[in-house]
């Protein structure tokens, strides 16, 4: 019998410097706090901020829930990672088509929205807070944070 593989989880947004990091974040935290192994990353649709740290704003609302995600550096999103990753969770619809359209055939990713996995949130966005203020990225905290949590749980199983 083969031992069960630990799941993989990609987060994906636009540029890969606000919401996806906050989201691959948020579920680090989520699955240490649960005890669940897993694999997880985030990654852009575009290659605008490739190399480059998360945005100052996502940095500063990570600290101030105890996340350092300042190490973290911004990639784009692969065909490759729909091999890699049992799951590839975008951030808002527009993404979501892209990474529809860039999914090779037969790849054994699911593909889904991350408020998708919060009940009563499904088809939902996450906001971009970018071009906002910077009270928007506590609002992407919380939404990232609510995702998360809805989806480790439904990874881990029945307790």
């Amino acid at each position: 019998m083969n031992a069960p593989t630990r799941p993989a989880i990609l987060f994906v947004c636009l540029g890969n410097i606000c919401r996806s990091p906050l989201a691959e974040a948020a579920f680090r935290s989520e699955a240490a706090r649960i005890g669940l192994d897993v694999t997880v990353d985030s990654a852009g649709t575009s290659d605008w901020h490739v190399g480059e740290p998360p945005d100052a704003r996502a940095i500063a609302v990570a600290r101030t829930h105890g996340v350092e995600i300042a190490g973290y550096r911004g990639r784009q999103v692969t065909p490759d990672d729909f091999e890699r990753f049992d799951h590839v969770v975008a951030l808002d619809l527009a993404n979501l088509a892209k990474l529809r359209a860039l999914r090779p055939a037969g790849s054994r990713a699911a593909l889904s929205l991350l408020l998708d996995h919060v009940p009563g949130r499904e088809g939902e966005p996450v906001a971009d807070p970018y071009y906002g203020a910077d009270d928007g990225f506590d609002t992407t905290w919380d939404d990232v944070t609510a995702g998360a949590r809805a989806l480790a749980r439904r990874l881990a199983g029945p307790e």
